[in-house]
C-alpha cells in the first residue's frame, strides 16, 4: 500500500505518523498524481493543531499533511480536459501531498515547464502563489517602494524576487542571520526586532508606498505606522479582522491555473528562484515539518518522493 504522513487527531507532533493509505481515486474535477515532491508550509503544522479555513469540511482523521505538491499524472476525474495520464503537474491538493499519490485540484493545477525541476515546481502553489496574489492586490506602480516583512521564509523570498520583477523597490525586514540572503533576493535589509520601524525609516527616507506583511502581531501594527495610505496595507501573517483594524486587508488568494502559469513563467525567465534551502524525503517528513514549525527556515523547505 502507498505510504503518507498524517496527523491521527489535533495536537502536536505526538499525533503524526508514517502509515500505509489507499490509493486515493479522483472525483469530479480531480486529479490523481504520483507525487515527486510536496512543499512545506506553515499552515501544515498549523491544521495539526486545530486551525481551520474558512469552508473547511469536518475533518475526518488520519488526515494526510501537505497543501502543494508536483509530480506526474495518474489519472483524472469526471469533466477534467487539459490533462492526461504521464503529464508533469503541480498545483494545491485536495488529499495532501506529504503521500506517494495525492488528489490534486484540476482547476488549481498547471502543467510543469520541462525547465522547472518537481522539488521547485511543488514551492509555488502556495508560497509563490500567496506572494503574487498579496502583491497583485497591493497593485504598486513601477518604481514605487514595497515593505516586505518575513523576507527570509518561503513565502517573504518569493514575494522579494516577484516584487523587483514588477519594478518594486524592496525593503526587506528579517533576522540579522538573513542579511546577506535577503540582500541577494535585490532587496535593502533591515534587522528584524525591537526598533526595526526606525531602522526602516532610516532605508526608506521617503517612505513606504505598500506594506505585505508575512509576520502578523506586533510586527504588522508596527508596520501600519509607517504607511500614510492603510489601504495598501496586506497581511498574510493575521486574520483578516486585525488587518482590517489597521486599515488594511488580509490578502486575497486568487487559487487559479492562470497564477500558477504566471509564477511558473517567472522561474523560467530566472525572474525568480524558489530557492529550496533543505529536501527531506518521506521517510523523513516530521523532520522537514519541524524544521518549519521552528519559525527560523531560509527559503523552502521540501519533501522528494522517490518514484
Amino acid at each position: 500500500m502507498p505510504k503518507a504522513y498524517v496527523f491521527t487527531k489535533d495536537g502536536g507532533p505526538e499525533t503524526e505518523a508514517l502509515v500505509d493509505v489507499d490509493r486515493p481515486r479522483p472525483g469530479p474535477g480531480q486529479i490523481l498524481i504520483a507525487v515527486r515532491a510536496a512543499g512545506v508550509n506553515p499552515v501544515d503544522w498549523k491544521l495539526r493543531e486545530g486551525f481551520r479555513r474558512p469552508g473547511d469540511a469536518p475533518r475526518v482523521h488520519p488526515v494526510v499533511f501537505g497543501s502543494e505538491a508536483a509530480g506526474v499524472v495518474e489519472e483524472t476525474g469526471e469533466a477534467v480536459t487539459g490533462f492526461a495520464v504521464g503529464d508533469e503537474v503541480f498545483g494545491n491538493t485536495v488529499t495532501g501531498g506529504y503521500a506517494q499519490y495525492a488528489l490534486l485540484r484540476a482547476d488549481v493545477t498547471a502543467h510543469k515547464p520541462a525547465e522547472v525541476s518537481f522539488t521547485d515546481a511543488a514551492t509555488l502553489p502556495v508560497a509563490a502563489a500567496t506572494a503574487y496574489d498579496g502583491l497583485r492586490g497591493l497593485d504598486l506602480p513601477a518604481g514605487a517602494t514595497v515593505l516586505i516583512t518575513g523576507a527570509g521564509g518561503g513565502v517573504g523570498t518569493a514575494a522579494v524576487q516577484i516584487a523587483r520583477a514588477f519594478g518594486l523597490r524592496v525593503v526587506g525586514v528579517a533576522s540579522d542571520g538573513k542579511k546577506d540572503f535577503v540582500r541577494s533576493l535585490g532587496a535593502v535589509h533591515v534587522p528584524s526586532g525591537p526598533g526595526w520601524t526606525e531602522r526602516a525609516r532610516t532605508a526608506a527616507p521617503d517612505g513606504v508606498d505598500g506594506v505585505y506583511d508575512l509576520v502578523g502581531g506586533d510586527v504588522l501594527t508596527e508596520a501600519a505606522g509607517l504607511l500614510t495610505d492603510r489601504s495598501k496595507l496586506i497581511t498574510a501573517g493575521a486574520t483578516a479582522q486585525d488587518a482590517e483594524r489597521l486599515g488594511g486587508q488580509r490578502v486575497v488568494r486568487t487559487r487559479t491555473r492562470a497564477v500558477l502559469d504566471e509564477v511558473a513563467r517567472l522561474v523560467v525567465r530566472g525572474d525568480l528562484t524558489p530557492h529550496v534551502t533543505r529536501t527531506f524525503p518521506l521517510q523523513r517528513a516530521g523532520e522537514a515539518l519541524r524544521a518549519v514549525e521552528a519559525g527560523h527556515a531560509q527559503g523552502k523547505i521540501v519533501i522528494e518522493v522517490s518514484g
